[in-house]
């Protein structure tokens, strides 16, 4: 006989998995609940988790999620999205979230009861996010508002508070430049390829065509003088007519000869056109083969930043650089350095855990009838057990959601105790921050080589052709992503002590490249630290390149990233001024001046009071 469950919750949860599986049309389809970010893959999905207590917006989030992944399932075809996707980032984050809205305004008219919960999934994701606080436009995401817009015109529902603030604030100006193409948003809802065109057709009109790539679905040269050269040899109309009514008359055995004449005409045409591109001198005089597109930029802050080639790049995680043993090895002489700080180290923590705290601004609700015993009111239910009133619950607290990313500079002249200092605060600012509910990544950059490894030898034998760009393998690091619980990737930060692990460092694509993975986090609040100890510095790429190649990079990286304000950039210079690069950071000249500047640099930027933020940011540790 089967226990019966003493989760209250589970028979919800059961129950709304089995309707998303239905409602998904995929039955093997797995539906998990957890407190981290909810998501899809080709696996299944990741519903927000439900607590004993079922409270009425745990339920509607989890219902709302459950529908619009289910939706999504249902109605989106990944290799059509791909088809049509555009290639710059903007265009594909609008183009992302019109696709989202179209499966989800689909999914309204054909089961109504939709509507009201992916309303209550938007209307907390806009709360998170502070939507209703918005007052510029410049700070209300564009994408975000073309997709509520999207939604309100094609099911007229009214949008929650949040979010209907952000897409008024756009409002006027999608509707005043893509008027034309929304115009026909109905007859393209139910047919994802044409929807994808129509919003093509909106990302141009909004003034972001150079974003698109390609057209899909244009032909190709060939194609297109093929059909030139038919709709010349056609002839008039009624002869056309006359020509169709034969050929529908036609035979079955006349059609298979007609296949059978046309492939061999393919096959003629074939062999001709590989004798024709053997024989290039044949090539009429003043004609040449048509040059191959313009690679896409490898910077998004600089596109004339050059790259020799990126096949020996590489992102790896820390575990995979080193067998299990010798991770545990190397954490344990990690801890070693530790022992002679830990009292410092963890007064710092505290500090800096009782500053986050204080800004989640906790409080309760008391007097209630269900909830957390009351300790104040202990005495009067031993006096009296059946006393209602007697307990109490936490409010929700107003402190938003937030991720911050440890960038470290994994150079070799960070080794010995620079590497070991930045390592232990890693350590111990990721678990204090976890503590506070906030999620944390450290990654780290380097070198697979000194003196330019297998891209410079690539370069010697192709014959040296001058100022190649960036000329050395890249290495970036993940020692702990943001979602990873921090006691399963403990032993990884040992890996810094590595011998020959910390080689040459090129700022300003790591820089980059822990930007784009914020980029992609669902936080409302994203803070970025970089620990360097100084200029980008690579022998092989300076060498044959202007001497100012990789720290130009690195200054338009950090001019892109402060210019677009999603993620709030500080930096830590160890040993060297890093305040020319930075416009938000300190320089520490004694490595063990790190764990208080990066506790201070942090703790400043929760302060809701702005001077008392601005002149913690300005603070060096001392």
């Amino acid at each position: 006989m089967t226990k019966p469950t003493d989760n209250p919750a589970d028979p919800f949860k059961k129950a709304l998995a089995e309707a998303t599986k239905t409602m998904a049309n995929d039955p093997e389809m797995t539906v998990t609940y957890s407190v981290d970010p909810a998501g899809m893959n080709k696996e299944g999905i990741r519903l927000p988790q439900v607590s004993r207590r079922m409270t009425r917006d745990e339920v509607l989030l989890a219902r709302g999620t459950a529908d619009a992944f289910a939706l999504r399932r249902k109605f989106h075809n990944e290799q059509t999205a791909s088809k049509y996707a555009p290639t710059g980032p903007l265009a594909r984050e609008i183009y992302d979230a019109m696709e989202t809205a179209r499966c989800e305004a689909v999914g309204a008219r054909a089961m109504p009861g939709t509507a009201g919960n992916i309303d209550a999934k938007i209307a907390y994701e806009a709360d998170r996010k502070g939507y209703s606080s918005i007052t510029k436009r410049e700070d209300a995401p564009l994408s975000v508002a073309a997709g509520y817009l999207v939604r309100h015109l094609a099911t007229g529902r009214e949008m929650p508070k949040g979010a209907a603030n952000v897409m008024e604030m756009w409002r006027d100006f999608i509707e005043g430049q893509a008027a034309g193409s929304l115009d026909t948003l109905d007859d393209a809802l139910d047919n994802q390829a044409a929807f994808a065109r129509l919003t093509r057709k909106v990302i141009a009109d909004l003034g972001y065509g150079d974003q698109l790539g390609d057209d899909p679905d244009l032909p190709d040269e060939d194609d297109s003088g093929d059909e030139a050269q038919e709709d010349q040899d056609a002839p008039d109309s009624e002869g056309s007519e006359e020509q169709d009514s034969e050929d529908s008359e036609a035979s079955p055995e006349q059609s298979q000869e007609d296949q059978q004449d046309q492939s061999q005409a393919q096959v003629t045409m074939e062999d001709s056109a590989d004798m024709e591109q053997g024989d290039e001198a044949e090539l009429p005089e003043g004609e040449a083969p048509l040059d191959p597109p313009p690679p896409a930029p490898y910077s998004d802050a600089d596109p004339n930043y050059t790259v020799y080639t990126t096949d020996f790049d590489e992102e790896i995680k820390a575990e995979d650089l080193a067998e299990p043993a010798e991770l545990e090895r190397l954490r344990a002489y990690l801890d070693q350095q530790l022992e002679p700080l830990k009292g410092a180290v963890s007064r710092l923590a505290n500090k800096l855990q009782r500053r986050l705290q204080a800004q989640q601004n906790r409080s309760w609700l008391f007097d209630l009838e269900e909830g957390t015993l009351d300790a104040g009111r202990l005495a009067r239910v031993i006096a009296n057990p059946t006393t209602p009133l007697s307990f109490k619950q936490e409010k929700d607290t107003e402190f938003r959601d937030t991720c911050v990313t440890l960038l470290i500079d994994n150079s070799g002249s960070m080794r010995g105790r620079p590497i070991s200092i930045a390592a232990i605060c890693a350590d111990v600012l990721a678990r204090t921050l976890e503590r506070c509910s906030v999620k944390v990544e450290i990654l780290g950059f380097t070198t697979r080589a000194w003196k330019g490894g297998q891209s410079r030898e690539r370069w010697l034998a192709e014959g040296r052709v001058q100022q190649p760009g960036r000329l050395n393998d890249l290495r970036h690091i993940i020692y702990k992503s943001a979602d990873a619980p921090w006691r399963r990737v403990r032993p990884n930060l040992g890996l810094m002590m590595k011998e020959g692990l910390l080689k040459e460092n090129i700022d300003g694509e790591a820089l980059e490249w822990a930007h784009r993975r914020m980029m992609a986090r669902p936080e409302a609040r994203r803070i970025l630290m970089v620990i360097s100890d100084g200029a980008p510095v690579d022998d092989s790429t300076l060498s044959v390149n202007p001497a100012n190649f990789l720290e130009k990079h690195l200054r338009d990286v950090i001019a892109m990233v402060e210019r677009k304000k999603a993620v709030e950039l500080i930096a830590i210079g160890i040993g060297h001024d890093v305040t020319r690069y930075y416009q938000r950071a300190v320089t520490i000249t004694d490595v063990e001046q790190l764990a208080g500047a990066m506790t201070e640099q942090l703790a400043g930027l929760f302060d809701t009071d702005p001077r008392k933020r601005a002149k913690a940011l300005l603070r060096k540790a001392g």
